[in-house]
């Protein structure tokens, strides 16, 4: 699933899903990147949901993950099996071997703006 980078957490981008966050708690090794349209109405993820992502974690099995693959963020999870780690579409699909540039971060936290 794609995602589109956003900017620096701590800077404070303005995006409605993240009004109420207090920027100040975030590391500044933390990134905001939002779900692009081509996720699946009625998942985990929805179009516009913006994750928290840490690149200073490392990933164990089954985090989510952002890594860069084909020029493009996108977000997975991690399937650890002995020393090597496989990332899986969270929707399905192939998975990847990524090298340490293309990883990008740990998810840990989801924001999303809910309409009144």
């Amino acid at each position: 699933m794609r995602v589109n980078y956003l900017g620096p957490a701590a800077v404070g981008v303005e995006h409605p899903a993240v009004a109420e966050m207090d920027k100040r708690r975030f590391s500044p090794s933390c990134f905001l990147v939002e779900i692009s349209e081509d996720s699946r109405p009625g998942g985990p993820w929805m179009e516009g949901d913006v994750l928290v992502v840490d690149e200073a974690l490392s990933f164990g099995h089954a985090d989510l993950v952002v890594a860069e693959v084909e020029g493009e963020y996108r977000l997975f999870k991690s399937h650890r099996v002995g020393s090597r780690c496989r990332l899986l579409p969270p929707e399905g699909g192939q998975g990847y071997f990524v090298n340490t540039q293309q990883f990008k971060g740990v998810v840990e936290r989801q924001a999303r703006c809910w309409a009144v």
